[in-house]
């Protein structure tokens, strides 16, 4: 029985199978819906007060996007440029003069003791990183009870590492009901381990509206799977909080409500949420919406999302643009896509590409990708480098790839060493392996283990290993056990298995009473090559007269090597007159040991007087027989000696 080797080459994974929620700890200024665990960024709030960068910020005064676009511009350009002098330079030069005279009269009514007032150039020293000034302002302000002051005060705190500080003048700024510190007191504290406590102050701040503080509840109560995360996430969702909105599209794609996540994903990724337009994509992908999908794909992968850069390739691929999916996989193996690496791999080995291909898949392997290593082994095993192929199959095998073990044992099993390779299919086949778990049911049966042998089976046909049900099939069929035999067979021929489409068309054709269905599966196998079924199905087309669907059906049979189909077509040629080609198609049936071949050949010589050859093809067909073509060649072959002795 043949053993059965995995040959993939490092196709896309299953998407969702990664945790990919972001949970890093983030800079001061990085975007507030990128982190559970890090400082939420500067955002304006209504009031006479400021708020900056850090743990809970309440009021914060900043320039638009389109100012520090322009600020950005010019920084970079020629000074010298008449361009630069124009009314976008006057408005911004007036702009700093404004600033700078706030920030004077904040300072002097600062001085003259306004807590107002220092509460405001503090917030405005934090957010320029001056702490050094910011603080003894922040400190007075705080200290008159101004709780936005107590709110940046502990950021500025906490920026200089004096957390157990910050924490104080956040929990004072908390209890006067600020919701950005309450928000950043449960952050200090969750990440402190105090859970109950952090949960007090995130549901504080949650409650008060505020969206990372409902965001970071969400976070905490799906940590320890409470069904309540759901409600926060969405809060924060409806808040425009992007990450919210991405994480409870997938509790919703988790819980089966596909139409649900697929909204919040869209809420995300039009807030620009790389792994949202992933996700997006995906679901898109699934259901047949391939040009909404690519371009999801491509706004995640322009976004730095190098998966979707990879997605787009197999997606791409699929319809047929092989030129531009490599380029958007060569985008994603340069971000350290292994996947879209092993995929380069695989498409310039296709080409022939050898060289190319390993260097891809070196990159997977670089990338942490093993597939990397399993597909180097099946290169190096295609070249005729077996040594390396070992090698690298011994990689994989090591790390955990279930393939590179079955690929391992193989290997192993073939040069006899039977023992090193049952741990590793035994290894394949427990990590999910269906071909390894087949293979292991081969390595009992092969001793006589049949128990064994069929428990290893089932488990692989459970998982639609066609080649495992056929083996089930004949067992039930060998007890006289139709029904069973039947329903494995089929299972078989669901399973991709030729023979057992072929076996299971024979089983009904004996029944009698399943003659469609009959045609089905042995036209089913034909097609996938199996010479027998080619036969039949020149045989039954024979039977009703369709003469050229049956010289069809014989001719693949016959050139793919079967002598009976060879035989047939050599009779169906001589009753359409071309003896010539027919006499062609009897010898290749003959030398291939075909009794009947033999025989029809042996009268043919002898009406042609050609007794010595028909003598010898006699000899040929008592050889090969079955039993009546013996029996009739040595009755021909006793009245040739005869006639030859006279």
């Amino acid at each position: 029985m043949k053993l059965i080797g995995n040959s993939g080459t490092g196709e896309r994974l299953a998407a969702g199978t990664t945790a990919d929620t972001e949970t890093g700890v983030r800079p001061t200024g990085q975007s507030s819906d990128q982190s559970t665990g890090s400082l939420p960024a500067q955002r304006g709030t209504a009031g006479g007060d400021i708020d900056v960068t850090g743990y809970g910020p309440e009021r914060l005064v900043h320039l638009t996007a389109d100012r520090v676009a322009a600020a950005s511009a010019r920084d970079l350009a020629d000074p010298t440029d008449p361009a630069d002098t124009g009314e976008d330079s006057f408005e911004t030069a007036l702009a700093a003069r404004e600033q700078a005279a706030l920030e004077a009269r904040h300072r002097g009514s600062a001085d003259a003791g306004d807590p107002n007032a220092a509460s405001q150039l503090g917030a405005l020293l934090l957010r320029r990183g001056d702490l050094r000034d910011a603080e003894p302002y922040l400190r007075a302000a705080a200290a008159a009870g101004l709780r936005a002051a107590a709110n940046n005060l502990g950021v500025l705190l906490h920026q200089q590492g004096h957390r157990t500080e910050a924490a104080q003048w956040w929990r004072q700024a908390a209890v006067a009901g600020s919701a950005p510190a309450a928000h950043a007191l449960g952050l200090q504290l969750r990440d402190q381990g105090e859970e109950e406590a952090a949960e007090y102050w995130l549901h504080f701040a949650a409650e008060q509206g505020h969206p990372l503080g409902a965001y970071a509840l969400g976070d905490l109560m799906e940590h320890r799977r409470d069904v309540r995360a759901e409600r926060w996430f969405k809060a924060a969702a409806d808040s425009g909080h992007r990450e919210a909105a991405y994480r409870l599209a997938r509790m919703r794609e988790a819980a089966g409500d596909k139409d649900t996540a697929e909204t919040w994903y869209r809420t995300a990724a039009a807030r620009s949420h790389a792994r949202a337009a992933l996700r997006l994509g995906v679901l898109l992908e699934a259901r047949g919406d391939l040009d909404e999908a690519a371009r999801w794909y491509r706004q995640s992968a322009q976004n730095g999302e190098a998966r979707a850069a990879c997605a787009l390739g197999f997606l791409l691929r699929d319809t047929g643009d092989l030129s531009a999916a490599a380029e958007w996989w060569q985008e994603a193996a340069e971000a350290g896509d292994g996947t879209a690496a092993n995929a380069l791999g695989a498409l310039h080995a296709g080409r022939g590409e050898n060289a190319v291909a390993e260097r891809w898949y070196r990159a997977a392997l670089d990338a942490g990708d093993h597939n990397g290593a399993f597909n180097l082994g099946l290169l190096c095993a295609g070249a005729g480098r077996e040594a390396q192929a070992e090698q690298w199959y011994r990689r994989a095998a090591y790390a955990g790839h279930r393939e590179a073990c079955n690929a391992l044992a193989i290997v192993l099993l073939q040069r006899g060493d039977e023992s090193g390779a049952e741990p590793w299919f035994s290894k394949a086949a427990e990590a999910g392996s269906v071909d390894g778990a087949f293979n292991l049911g081969v390595l009992h049966a092969g001793r006589g283990e049949m128990r064994q042998a069929q428990e290893w089976y089932a488990r692989a046909a459970a998982e639609g290993h066609g080649e495992a049900a056929l083996q089930l099939a004949v067992a039930q069929e060998q007890r006289g056990n139709l029904a069973g035999a039947l329903e494995r067979y089929r299972q078989a021929a669901d399973g991709g298995s030729a023979e057992g489409a072929f076996r299971l068309a024979s089983l009904l054709d004996r029944r009698g009473d399943a003659d469609t269905e009959a045609e089905h599966w042995y036209a089913t196998a034909a097609d996938a090559g199996h010479r027998r079924a080619q036969v039949r199905m020149g045989v039954r087309a024979a039977e009703r007269g369709a003469l050229q669907i049956a010289e069809s059906w014989y001719r693949r049979a016959a050139e793919g090597g079967s002598r009976s189909a060879a035989f047939n077509l050599g009779l169906l040629l001589a009753r359409q007159d071309s003896e010539a080609e027919a006499m062609l198609w009897y010898t290749r049936a003959a030398d291939a040991g075909h009794g009947r071949a033999a025989l029809r050949l042996a009268l043919l010589a002898l009406r042609r007087g050609e007794a010595v050859q028909a003598e010898n093809w006699c000899r040929r067909a008592a050889e090969y027989g079955p039993a009546e073509v013996a029996e009739r060649a040595g009755r021909l072959l006793g009245a040739l000696n005869a006639e030859l002795s006279a």
